[in-house]
């Protein structure tokens, strides 16, 4: 049975192709697809949610929730701190127009989140792929919600390695903080995919180039290498880095079980208050901790494995 699952996301060309595989994916039921503020404004994310639907068209569409919050990078800010959420181009999609008409039945994602689970109690997987704001509004809005989760994987954090926003912290943890405490103290089951692990599967020149010309004269070559070649030039241009980093396709994988990882069971919480470390993912590691361990750390992925997942995926979509 296909696993039952929903995806909080701010899409971005990282969580855009993530959200692709997914919806292509036969051994998950995308249910819900909620929008949130964080690389892109709430509209921005909705709108992507609403154009990646369209571009692959499932047998299944799922349910898209709505959000109206602003983009948690301002223009100033994304100039003086330059991380891979800064260069998305005018719509967060690099150089593709996302043209689509505003939804008419409007859910507001933490309501949507709510309705889906409660719909499907303990069968839900949710994977968030942004900021931590929806799924703990959603807790907030139904204090029942974590118990109701089948589990929840996070892509976000550090782990024995620097942030990408600060010296501590993770985008998508420093984007909202106290939200990302709430979600570390539920009782619900969680896995963390951490920036250094969940960076370790990246696309290089040759395999954007070989993926380009395996679609080439598809239904939707043009979009879909448009984001790749823009990523990648991104990267280059203002990251100095060369490749492509699928962050989200790798905590999709590991909400799949697509491919091989391991995990550390950790007791781990979230900075709110620091002036230098507010966002930082704190573990204990102290040989007698205080507190019991709350989360699971995604210690190895197979990244090999991750690569391949995409790029099955990624050449359905283009058809």
């Amino acid at each position: 049975m296909a696993q039952k699952i929903i995806i909080d996301a701010d899409p971005g060309i990282g969580d855009a192709l993530a959200i692709l595989t997914a919806l292509l994916d036969p051994s998950l039921d995308v249910v819900g697809l909620t929008a949130t503020a964080g690389s892109v404004s709430g509209i921005q994310a909705t709108r992507n949610l609403q154009f990646l639907i369209d571009l692959v068209d499932p047998l299944k569409h799922p349910r898209t929730g709505q959000c109206e919050r602003p983009a948690v990078l301002s223009r100033q800010a994304a100039e003086e701190v330059p991380t891979r959420h800064s260069f998305l181009g005018s719509h967060g999609l690099g150089d593709v127009t996302v043209n689509v008409p505003d939804l008419h039945n409007r859910r507001e994602s933490t309501k949507l989140i709510v309705d889906l689970v409660r719909e499907f109690p303990h069968e839900i997987k949710l994977l968030t792929l942004g900021p931590l704001t929806n799924v703990a509004a959603a807790c907030e809005l139904d204090p029942e919600l974590p118990a109701l989760l089948d589990s929840i994987v996070c892509l976000g954090g550090v782990y024995h390695a620097s942030g990408d926003i600060t010296a501590a912290a993770e985008f998508n943890i420093w984007a909202d903080p106290e939200a990302a405490a709430i979600i570390l103290r539920l009782p619900t089951a969680k896995t963390l995919i951490t920036l250094n692990h969940s960076g370790a599967a990246v696309l290089t020149f040759e395999d954007v180039d070989l993926l380009s010309e395996l679609i080439e004269g598809t239904q939707n070559a043009d979009v879909l290498t448009s984001m790749l070649q823009f990523a990648i030039r991104a990267n280059r241009q203002d990251l100095a880095f060369e490749g492509i980093a699928l962050h989200g396709v790798a905590a999709l994988a590991v909400a799949a079980k697509a491919e091989a990882f391991t995990v550390e069971a950790v007791h781990a919480d979230v900075e709110t208050s620091g002036q230098l470390t507010r966002g930082m993912t704190v573990v204990d590691r102290r040989r007698i901790s205080r507190g019991k361990t709350n989360v699971d750390f995604v210690s190895s992925i197979d990244e090999h494995g991750v690569i391949d997942y995409f790029s099955r995926h990624f050449r359905r979509a283009a058809r």
